[in-house]
C-alpha cells in the first residue's frame, strides 16, 4: 500500500511540474508570438521600425517574406519580416 500512495504522489508532483512549467513558460511565448505575428501582418509602408539587430528605418516596400528598409537618405536594406523587432510610435 506505501508503494501505491509514493507512485500517486510522485505523479501529483509531476502534473504540478508540467503545469507549472507550461503556465510559466510556454503560454507567455506563445502569447508573444501571436503579438509579434499580428505586428508583422500591420506593417505598412513609411512605418519606422527596429529590426532585431538594432537597425534603425522606415519601411519602403513590403513584399511577402521580406521588407525594404530605408536607412538613410541613399541606402535600402532588405530584410526579413520575422527580423523586424517593433514598431516606433510617435
Amino acid at each position: 500500500m506505501s508503494s501505491n500512495q509514493s507512485w500517486v504522489s510522485m505523479l501529483i508532483y509531476l502534473g504540478a511540474f508540467i503545469a507549472i512549467f507550461y503556465f510559466f513558460l510556454i503560454m507567455p511565448r506563445k502569447k508573444e508570438e501571436k503579438k509579434h505575428k499580428s505586428l508583422l501582418e500591420s506593417l505598412k509602408k513609411g512605418d519606422k521600425v527596429v529590426s532585431i539587430g538594432g537597425i534603425n528605418g522606415t519601411i519602403s516596400r513590403i513584399k511577402d517574406d521580406t521588407v525594404m528598409l530605408k536607412v538613410n537618405e541613399n541606402n535600402e536594406i532588405e530584410l526579413l519580416k520575422k527580423a523586424v523587432a517593433y514598431k516606433i510610435e510617435d
